[in-house]
């Protein structure tokens, strides 16, 4: 199908839309840096059971210093998009600061409802299959800092983009 991505994980495939029409740059920045191989090999290094998966932080890469997990972005920060798109359960949205245009290439995917985040943060996309894998994800045990105790389960291997 055209417009989708797989994010292929050691738990299995996740599937995305991507609300092109409401989110136009953060799709275009998404799939810029999916199509650079960004994303490969990143981890879903912030895990809220009941709340939402974050990955997309290169910091990452480097799975002997957490303490810089969280902090790392593309070089780039793109201004905010913000739509009607709703945080539902499945729906991908930019993770940034506390400056709504400081998203770069960090995302999240969230677990349940989250009606609160509506109109804060970019929705650009939608989960259409692989809800279970984020489960799976949203499951593994994590650390006082929310990072996954063992970061090989939550490892995103790549990222394809079919246009």
């Amino acid at each position: 199908m055209e417009n989708r991505t797989y994010i292929t994980t050691r738990l299995g495939n996740i599937e995305l839309e991507f609300y092109s029409d409401t989110a136009p740059k953060t799709v275009e920045n998404f799939k810029k840096l999916a199509k650079n191989r960004f994303y490969d090999g990143l981890i879903f290094h912030r895990i809220v059971p009941g709340f939402v998966i974050q990955g997309g932080d290169p910091y990452t890469r480097d799975t002997s210093d957490r303490r810089r997990w969280g902090t790392g972005g593309p070089g780039w920060n793109i201004k905010a998009e913000f739509n009607k798109n709703k945080h539902s359960r499945g729906a991908i949205s930019m993770a940034r600061s506390q400056d709504p245009d400081s998203a770069g290439s960090q995302f999240f995917i969230v677990l349940q409802d989250s009606s609160f985040l509506d109109g804060q943060y970019t929705v650009f996309g939608r989960v259409i299959s692989g809800m279970d894998i984020v489960d799976k994800i949203s499951s593994l045990k994590t650390d006082s800092k929310d990072a996954p105790i063992d970061p090989e389960q939550a490892r995103i291997m790549t990222v394809t983009i079919n246009d």
